[in-house]
């Protein structure tokens, strides 16, 4: 089925990976989380294939919320995996479950404006200014940027950050911000502790600045 515009970008942009400085010490469930969508992502071929993936990944996310109950995090990941399904969606259900992501997502950030070192503010972010506003959704360009700027003055030198704020940029039509943020990205160090998602995140750099020149 034929993906509607907004939904058919929430894969590759909403799905961030947790900045690197807030990697250490994070339980390694939860760690999980993150190394089962980047192999998703980047990896798994075959749009049912991935869906199907997501859909146990998504069970998973559910229970480590359940098992640390109040904290950030686990939020984080769960409405992060909830955005993926809603790219594969069938266009009926696209936009319930992209708003059940920033729903989710909103209360990691409501429990830490500064959780995962800027990665709720950054999704939320996202959302708002990959979905359309009213009456069709809840997209906000301006609550977007706020929150993206949030997110940036968190991780300055961030992959993930410079990475959003050069698309979100590019989206609002400022070609040369855009480029100035995704030459920074690229200059972020390399995660080997996390190589598919920072390869892959890198290649999805590289096209939006191939799109911005």
């Amino acid at each position: 089925m034929k993906r509607i515009p907004f939904v058919a970008a929430l894969a590759g942009v909403l799905a961030i990976c947790i900045p690197a400085a807030a990697w250490a010490g994070m339980p390694e469930d939860v760690k999980a989380i993150n190394d089962g969508w980047a192999h998703i992502t980047y990896e798994v071929h075959g749009s049912s294939t991935q869906t199907k993936a997501l859909d146990k990944l998504a069970v998973q996310a559910a229970q480590v919320v359940k098992r640390y109950p109040g904290q950030a995090d686990p939020l984080l990941w769960q409405g992060i995996v909830r955005s993926e399904q809603a790219n594969r969606a069938n266009m009926f259900h696209k936009l319930g479950l992209a708003t059940e992501a920033r729903d989710i997502i909103a209360r990691a950030y409501a429990l830490d404006h500064g959780a995962a070192n800027g990665g709720a503010a950054m999704s939320l972010g996202v959302l708002y200014y990959k979905v359309p506003g009213s009456p069709i959704g809840f997209g906000d360009k301006a609550k977007a940027g706020r929150l993206l700027h949030e997110a940036l003055k968190l991780d300055p030198d961030g992959l993930d950050a410079n990475y959003f704020m050069g698309d979100y940029m590019l989206d609002t039509g400022n070609k040369a911000a855009a480029r100035g943020y995704l030459l920074r990205a690229l200059k972020a160090p390399k995660d080997a502790a996390r190589p598919v998602w920072d390869a892959g995140r890198r290649r999805e750099v590289q096209a939006l600045l191939a799109k911005a020149r």
